[in-house]
């Protein structure tokens, strides 16, 4: 009988901190290389659950053995863990290096995830039998990160040489890998170009570091296709800090360009105008007419029509969108808002019907537009599993890795064990995950598999409340919602007490050290040191002075609070319009992606809880209300 049995409450901690001590060290000896060390550990875990790990440690290690029948036993397992999965990927880019490509052939089709480096390893094998379906392929994967990939660099050439990757894709991904800060990556890309069209690289250099100078020191008399390519770049990256400066530069060089890099160089415009949430952006995009526009150029002109309120050019913005681009929850909502506007209201509630069944914060509000019942679409039925079933999904032995991994604080590959074993299961099947991962505290995974369900739902689950009671004191302390605190907790830390951002953040509510020492000294707390951020009660106080404070500051107004928590009060305060401006416009136009989604989900979480928690029945809509002007409003009579 395995010592991990499936009720792991119930170890004796002696066998467990065994258990947990051996698995770090093996993999510690895995890590530093140190093989003798490895091999005296192993037997000793020969029987745990984690045991598919310690073989992937030592296959890896032996992996340039001649034997390669061990390997092959591992990858013939029919355990489902992702431990083997990934072994397998990094074994086919051996036998690829290698050459040895029938070995290749014969595994690859088994491998689950693959990443760029394997699919065009993949491409080149397909060439010996179909040579245009795998360029065809090439061209699929091009605007992937796999074009900065070594391997892949012979499959891209033979597919520029045959045509299948253009010009036109050539530059498109210079410019992508240019946005992105690639500037070495996007100059390698160049000779692929044909020769009347390359950039001049020390002039693509020169507008790297300085776009304002590179424009006004450089002549654009009959410039050629490159230096121009080069000035619409500049003008971009100008753009991006000062959309005055560009545009004054652009008015002086406008004469040079052809019709068609005029309304490229307008659409930079338009786009980082409407970052700005500047009132010019329209007239700009109005101005680059039919130029090609990237997604996020796109999704941008649609917001600057909604903070102008103007649907007419919603509703034109949304249409000039791809297929896939419109069928976002997004722009469902915002077209069939338009088309309420414009007086077409069956076409809206086409669109608002189907999307106030998904469980989002379009979903919200969408039904509040249809004027729904408010709070009825929240359900708030427990799910009940039997004792026995929760046993049995305990029991299995990728749910026991995850529980173990995550024990150890190996978050990284607890996660990849628990998606790995959500996959196929029934809704009732992810519930009683959700409920194992619950009751051993990993609330993360909980919410990650009641999210996953379609049509049997547990929002008890999907929106757990733990450590209600210790929230209690500093919620009637600083007299904050509970239920946009629970909102904002989830979308922090997913209620993980030691959750630690790439910045720095911490705990519960996710609290910058500068913040939470600010804080207490604010609560007079003479005794608070940088570890004491960790401590559950300390973070929730901490968490919710500042929640309140920001509060109080955006004169109850949740909506900029919970956009101030995470970017900060000046940003939040600059985002807002010189008039008043419907939240759910406010929200939509916030320039930074992650703070839009942040801000969105909160406040969507906020009514979820308020109404699990039997507080409320206000809707998203009501929530959101209307954002103040950034200047006040002066009546006829202060006039």
């Amino acid at each position: 009988m395995r010592f991990l049995s499936f009720l792991l409450f119930l170890i004796p901690t002696l066998a467990w901190a065994d258990a947990a001590r051996d698995f770090m060290s093996a993999r510690a000896a895995f890590a530093a290389g140190k093989a003798v060390e490895l091999e005296k550990i192993a037997p000793r875990l020969l029987d745990s659950t984690l045991e598919p790990y310690v073989t992937y440690y030592r296959l890896r290690m032996r992996w340039d053995e001649a034997d390669s029948a061990p390997t092959r036993e591992f990858f013939a397992r029919v355990e489902d863990t992702p431990v083997i999965d990934q072994f397998r990927g990094e074994w086919l880019k051996q036998m690829a290096r290698r050459g040895r490509w029938e070995e290749f052939a014969a595994e690859y089709p088994n491998l689950v995830e693959a990443d760029a480096e394997l699919t065009c390893h993949a491409l080149h094998w397909q060439r010996r039998e179909d040579e245009d379906k795998a360029l065809l392929g090439a061209r699929a994967v091009w605007f992937t990160d796999a074009a900065q990939s070594e391997n892949c660099l012979p499959l891209f050439a033979a597919a520029i040489g045959r045509g299948f990757i253009t010009a036109r894709d050539v530059q498109q991904r210079m410019q992508q890998l240019l946005e992105t800060g690639k500037l070495s990556a996007a100059k390698k890309l160049n000779s692929s170009l044909p020769a009347t069209a390359r950039w001049p690289l020390t002039e693509l250099e020169a507008a790297w570091r300085n776009p304002q100078r590179y424009l006004q020191k450089t002549a654009f008399a009959a410039a050629s296709a490159g230096r121009r390519a080069v000035a619409l770049f500049a003008l971009q990256r100008l753009a991006r800090r000062s959309v005055n400066l560009a545009h004054a530069e652009w008015q002086r060089i406008i004469g040079h360009f052809s019709e068609d890099e005029r309304r490229q160089g307008f659409a930079a415009l338009g786009y980082a105008a409407a970052l700005e949430q500047d009132e010019r952006a329209l007239g700009w995009y109005e101005a680059a007419g039919t130029a090609e526009l990237g997604e996020k150029q796109l999704a941008w002109r649609v917001r600057a029509a909604l903070r102008a309120e103007n649907w007419h050019e919603v509703q034109l913005g949304i249409a000039a969108m791809s297929p896939q681009q419109q069928s976002e929850a997004a722009w469902r909502y915002w077209r069939a808002r338009a088309l309420k506007a414009l007086g077409r209201v069956a076409e809206a509630d086409a669109l608002l019907v189907p999307l106030s069944r998904e469980y989002h914060y379009y979903g919200q509000l969408a039904l509040d537009e249809l004027g729904e019942i408010p709070g009825a679409w929240a359900p708030t039925a427990k799910f009940e599993a039997d004792e026995a079933q929760i046993e049995a999904m305990q029991g299995r032995p990728e749910i026991q890795r995850t529980i173990l991994l995550y024990r150890m604080g190996l978050r990284t590959e607890a996660g990849k064990e628990w998606d790995w074993a959500m996959r196929g299961l029934t809704d009732r099947e992810l519930l009683i995950a959700a409920e194992v991962a619950q009751r051993n505290g990993m609330y993360d995974r909980s919410i990650n598999a009641a999210m996953r369900t379609i049509e049997l739902h547990d929002f008890n689950l999907r929106y757990p409340a733990p450590y209600r009671e210790a929230l209690q004191t500093p919620l009637q302390e600083h007299d904050v919602e509970e239920a946009w605190v629970y909102g904002l907790m989830r979308q922090e830390s997913r209620f993980v007490t030691h959750a630690k951002s790439e910045v720095g953040a911490a705990g519960l509510m996710q609290i910058m050290p500068d913040t939470a020492r600010w804080a207490a000294r604010r609560l007079g707390l003479k005794g608070y040191r940088k570890g004491m951020i960790h401590q559950l009660d300390m973070n929730l106080r901490l968490g919710t002075y500042y929640m309140k404070n920001v509060y109080s500051r955006f004169d109850d107004n949740p909506v900029l609070a919970s956009a101030a928590y995470n970017a900060g009060p000046t940003r939040a305060k600059k985002w807002r319009a010189n008039r008043p401006l419907e939240g759910a416009i406010y929200v939509e136009t916030i320039p930074f992606d992650e703070t839009r989604d942040y801000v969105r989900k909160v406040m969507s979480n906020t009514i979820y809880y308020a109404k699990l928690f039997g507080h409320s029945d206000e809707t998203l809509k009501q929530r959101l209300g209307v954002i103040d002007s950034k200047v006040p409003v002066v009546s006829a009579d202060e006039r």
